[in-house]
């Protein structure tokens, strides 16, 4: 893995740095961040990374999307600020006209093809195409809150963009990203502008004495990168179930449903297939504990509800907890039955009650610490992100990046072939994943 990594350092090469911000004054503006902003600090910035085919022309695409972006940062002037606290040690995010504005890199790779990138299962490969590896969300009191890499390919583009986590989730990413896209393809305005008043969904000011650290807690990506091991070797892969697998594994969950009872959901029984495997695979006693965690999205859950433009963090991470021989031994509608009954009693009122308990005494989190012997899932199947077109075509590839990456933490994507395709992205201790690689109940081998 080292000299992959490295062979990618040779093959990019930086060829400028510029900064973009929205193509028309704005003025001062601020907002403070909200309960629902404020435990990410301590994670990593979010990194995406979309690969294309095509895009001959690199330097007139490279302008085409930097024009798009100074008139998309009108209404998302956010990304364009920084993180600052006020006397009270509140956190906030500013813009002013003044500051620097988005970081926008070009760079080269001129020997790599799409091919060569699309075809990665873990994430070695991508380091050098990413920006901000290891760079916390803290840091965004000093540094852009989106960093986007544009990077030459033999045969398409890579973008890598990194977002600051303390100001968005995953569903203001990609409406910012179809956004930019929209305009990048022609569009003279974005279809729906963003909800930029958080303090509509929470209005405490929560204060925090936080600064940025002189070291950051251990990175789950050092085994990968190529630095010293630390206890156990993570590795990652991407399982493409496709419409049919994914058919059969509503069925089989389904099936020993009574039938007056409302079904498991495709995501429901997705994750109880996920983390029976993963369980399994674990090789844990029966006695062990194992958490299921899941970033759920709540802006129709609190009251009154959010819009879904409502620009900034508006997920909570819902857990629960069960032994590893309940889930091994019961039939899979036992697992899907523990993760609808955790996500549909978050409503109103028990999201209100974490964010009073919170409130009280705040507790800023680490990327990591999602619960032991953990199954995580984030992003979603939902989300448009083969949609995210600058007028070139489809992305051939979607992927997240290197950051907040750890033992369990699963990321879900639409496969590229639509219907009711899933990409399942996995991150696992390696003796863990080759046994996973190997279960032919969890890949639905016939």
């Amino acid at each position: 893995m080292a000299n992959e990594v490295a062979k990618e350092v040779k093959n990019v090469k930086i060829q400028s740095q510029t900064n973009v911000k929205p193509k028309k004054p704005i003025g001062r503006k601020e907002c403070q961040l909200v309960t629902f902003d404020l435990p990410y600090l301590a994670f990593y910035y979010n990194q995406k990374l979309l690969i294309y085919k095509g895009c001959e022309k690199f330097e007139e695409v490279l302008e085409k999307l930097k024009d798009g972006l100074e008139l998309v940062l009108e209404e998302f002037y956010q990304l364009t600020g920084k993180l600052e606290k006020d006397e009270d040690g509140v956190f906030k995010v500013v813009y002013d006209d003044d500051m620097e504005g988005v970081e926008v890199v070009a760079a080269a790779a001129e020997e790599v093809e799409v091919a060569e990138l699309t075809a990665e299962e873990g994430t070695g490969k991508f380091k050098e195409f990413l920006p901000y590896n290891g760079v916390l969300n803290l840091e965004g009191l000093q540094r852009p809150l989106l960093a986007v890499q544009l990077t030459k390919l033999k045969d398409g583009l890579a973008m890598g963009c990194a977002f600051n986590h303390a100001i968005l989730d995953g569903t203001s990413t990609w409406h910012f990203m179809t956004s930019w896209a929209s305009i990048c393809s022609g569009a003279t305005s974005i279809t729906v502008t963003p909800f930029l008043e958080r303090t509509k969904a929470r209005n405490t000011r929560v204060k925090l004495d936080l600064s940025q650290p002189s070291d950051a807690p251990e990175h789950a990506n050092s085994a990968s990168n190529g630095d010293a091991a630390p206890k156990s070797i993570l590795r990652e892969k991407v399982f493409k179930f496709s419409e049919s697998a994914v058919d059969k594994i509503k069925s089989k969950v389904n099936a020993g449903v009574d039938p007056s009872k409302k079904p498991f959901s495709t995501f429901q029984s997705l994750s109880a297939h996920v983390w029976q495997a993963v369980t399994r695979a674990r090789e844990l006693s029966p006695e062990d504990y194992t958490v299921f965690t899941v970033f759920a999205d709540c802006r129709k859950r609190v009251d009154p509800p959010m819009p879904e433009s409502y620009f900034g963090n508006l997920i909570q991470a819902i857990f629960t907890v069960t032994a590893a021989g309940l889930i091994l031994s019961n039939p899979i509608e036992f697992g899907a039955d523990v993760i609808r009954t955790a996500i549909e009693s978050h409503n109103a009122e028990a999201i209100n009650k974490r964010n009073e308990e919170w409130e009280n005494k705040p507790v800023i989190f680490q990327y990591k610490d999602a619960g032991v012997n953990c199954v995580a899932v984030g992003s979603s199947p939902r989300f448009k992100v083969y949609d995210v077109d600058f007028g070139w075509g489809s992305p051939e590839s979607v992927r997240s990046g290197l950051n907040n990456r750890f033992d369990g933490m699963v990321y879900l994507y639409p496969g590229k072939n639509g219907g009711r395709s899933i990409d399942v992205e996995i991150t696992l201790e390696g003796k863990t994943m080759e046994r996973l690689e190997k279960d032919k109940e969890f890949l639905m081998e016939v």
